[in-house]
């Protein structure tokens, strides 16, 4: 097919990338970024800074020594990430069991949207007592040293444990940072003995999953451990007091429970399967995220490798969502496991353009219904109003299968008069496929760059043949139409659609001369007596 199964974003605002980044970024050395002063006392004198501002004197203002602003907590929220450079990185990865390395670049999107959750990470992680130290590299600045770290692409987050890389696995917001973070450290579980330890954890966690033991030992508890420690984006927590654990999930009877609890009207999810961390793993995969998810830059990984692979897609005004959400959420509930329903803000050009493109409907302001497959990369279109009941209706038809995949289509050209007939992907059966005729078919994009040339070779083969009515010539913009049957590789392509073998188009190349091709198609479509030496 012609379209990309995982489209991406292609939308960079330069710009505003730089002045973020900048309000983000840490520098610990002098306003020189090429001193080479001696920094053997960075961590130091970072850690004996926090101290000082958590120790302010008794006849300070009460009120400014209550609490900090927001510009306070940002700052030492940045001064808590080390900025690494050509100088300073090998030291600080070797003499720390836990480095927490971000790789980014000033003009890198997405490096801007992650650098804040970052930095939030980094100032929990610390209040938590974790003993990963959390650094960034300026991979443009110092291309060396992301080489030699392995920082290939923007963002990229990398553990170090004891000077060995391990691929960060988990989640982009500041919690997910932090589960993973403390997965991989050393506490994939929090006990939560108390009462007062339960209410702190609720107002921690927005997802997690709860298991409720009589004893922390057995079959059940260990599978139990080793799906918390195999998970990368969950915080598992632990009870052995009923009473306790239902401060977390209402619900539990029993022992030996398990269940994931979202910030969400389906809030409760209980496991009923065997203790086994494969089928544990599956549970989660199949019911971590929302009834409805909104597609943002840091999730989209997530969702694109989502074991639910049927994925329904609703672009919408914010305003216009509003409305829809509740009943979206009715429609979810009834295809939960089966299907993912998500929402993507059309006004969101970064991330709404690129797929809505797929469609030919990338100029769409109102409401749309769209959905993927992503096990066999096929797409559908809902083309009937977007209201609650037609979208529940689109979302059965795709499970039964009755649902046509789409292709997008320009509308039907007027070819009158046209020597290169112009084929869109509704014509192509009638004019290409069914056609009794042989079809020379030319398939271009406007961003190919030898297009224009082999037009100009199709445009005066059509003149030279203009008397043999067994030929046409025809074209196809491939960027704007699609169909079953037309696969294509590389453009331009030229390919002869024989009469009687339409199932065999004969690929020519357009590397040659018009001279060459008017002899290969006068050889294939003229009878061998009346074939003849053709001279353009």
């Amino acid at each position: 097919m012609l379209f990309s199964k995982n489209p991406t974003s292609i939308f960079l605002l330069l710009t505003l990338t730089f002045v973020l980044l900048l309000s983000f970024s840490i520098n610990i050395n002098a306003s020189d970024p090429t001193n080479s002063e001696d920094d053997s006392d960075d961590l130091e004198q970072l850690l004996a800074l926090d101290e000082q501002e958590d120790q302010l004197p008794e006849d300070q203002d009460q009120e400014s020594s209550s609490r900090f602003s927001e510009a306070e907590v940002l700052s030492k929220a940045q001064r808590i990430v080390l900025e690494l450079n050509s100088d300073n990185s090998k030291r600080v990865i070797d003499e720390n069991e836990f480095v927490l390395l971000l790789g980014y670049a000033p003009w890198c999107v997405r490096s801007a949207e992650l650098m804040p959750q970052f930095a939030e990470a980094a100032t929990s992680l610390k209040e938590l007592g974790s003993p990963v130290l959390m650094a960034k590299l300026d991979a443009e600045r110092y291309p060396k040293v992301a080489s030699l770290l392995d920082i290939k692409g923007f963002p990229t987050l990398l553990l170090f444990v004891n000077g060995t890389s391990l691929a960060y696995t988990g989640g982009f917001s500041a919690e997910e940072i932090v589960i993973w973070a403390r997965k991989k450290t050393g506490v994939p579980v929090i006990r939560i003995n108390t009462v007062t330890e339960a209410e702190d954890f609720l107002k921690k966690h927005h997802m997690f999953v709860i298991g409720l033991f009589e004893k922390f030992e057995g079959s059940d508890y260990k599978a139990f451990i080793k799906a918390a420690m195999s998970d990368n984006e969950i915080q598992f927590a632990e009870a052995s007091n009923i009473e306790v654990a239902k401060l977390l999930y209402p619900d539990i009877k029993a022992t030996n429970f398990l269940g994931i609890v979202k910030s969400e009207p389906e809030r409760y999810t209980a496991y009923d399967g065997t203790f086994e961390m494969e089928n544990i793993l599956q549970f989660l995969d199949y019911n971590k995220f929302p009834l409805v998810t909104k597609l943002t830059e840091l999730n989209s990984v997530r969702v694109y490798s989502s074991p639910v692979k049927l994925q329904v897609y609703v672009f919408a005004k914010a305003d216009d969502f509003k409305t829809l959400l509740e009943p979206l959420q009715d429609v979810a509930r009834k295809f939960i496991t089966k299907l993912m329903l998500i929402y993507i803000d059309i006004v969101d050009e970064n991330l709404a353009k690129p797929f809505l493109t797929l469609f030919g409907l990338e100029e769409s302001k109102n409401t749309l219904v769209t959905a993927f497959d992503n096990k066999g990369s096929s797409k559908y279109l809902l083309q009937s109003d977007p209201t609650p009941s037609n979208i529940e209706e689109f979302c059965s038809g795709l499970l039964h299968g009755s649902i046509s995949t789409y292709f997008k289509s320009q509308p039907i050209p007027d070819n009158n008069n046209a020597s290169v007939l112009a084929v869109v992907g509704k014509t192509f059966d009638d004019l290409v496929l069914n056609s009794p005729k042989n079809v020379l078919l030319e398939v271009y994009t406007p961003w190919c760059i030898n297009c224009e040339t082999t037009s100009k070779q199709v445009e005066k083969l059509a003149k030279h043949f203009k008397g043999l009515d067994s030929l046409i010539f025809a074209k196809i913009d491939a960027s704007a139409n699609e169909h079953p049957k037309l696969q294509v590789d590389d453009y331009p392509s030229l390919f002869l659609y024989k009469a009687g073998d339409k199932g065999n188009p004969i690929k020519l190349s357009t590397k040659s001369g018009s001279k060459e091709l008017a002899a290969f198609i006068n050889k294939q479509v003229r009878p061998k007596d009346q074939a003849a030496k053709d001279e353009l």
